[in-house]
């Protein structure tokens, strides 16, 4: 980031510290109004002449470019899934946080996997309890593919809204 004293340009197409244009300015001008405000002279790009500059208070200027930087961070790493285990017969009390933490986790913008592993001859009352579930969470996360029921677990997959 070149600020201040750093720019060697002669003149520069100065914005103001709201966004307003303040046309084609002297870098000498430019410097006396940003020490005036109380403010620095950023330029935004050397690509052009003259190069674009605008008044921004530093600090909040640094933290919108950490805040965009972290954005485009977590856009690139793309959503997590991560992994719910319930058994085919479960409390009505362990059901309710189980169902609690998908919610968060929705919330925050990953996929809920719902897996049902089976013992024995359960697979009816698991893609039952797995339905049931992904009806409840309808509200904040739609489903991917339909319930995959397989010889020993069940799984749902429901992606953030």
């Amino acid at each position: 980031m070149i600020v201040n004293e750093q720019i060697k340009a002669a003149e520069v197409s100065l914005t103001g510290v709201d966004g307003e244009d303040l046309g084609i300015v002297a870098t000498k001008v430019a410097l006396q109004m940003a020490k005036e405000q109380g403010v620095d002279l950023v330029c935004l790009s050397l690509a052009t002449s003259p190069p674009p500059c605008q008044l921004v208070n530093r600090t909040n200027h640094k933290e919108q470019l950490n805040r965009e930087k972290a954005k485009q961070r977590k856009a690139e790493k793309g959503m997590k899934v991560k992994e719910l285990r319930l058994s085919a017969f479960i409390e009505d009390h362990d059901y309710e946080t189980k169902k609690r933490q998908a919610e968060k986790i929705l919330a925050a913008g990953d996929a809920v996997q719902l897996t049902v592993r089976l013992e024995k001859k359960e697979s009816q009352e698991a893609k039952k309890l797995v339905e049931g579930l992904v009806k409840e969470l309808a509200h904040c996360g739609k489903q991917d593919k339909g319930i995959q029921v397989s010889g020993k677990q069940v799984v749902a997959v429901l992606l953030p809204k």
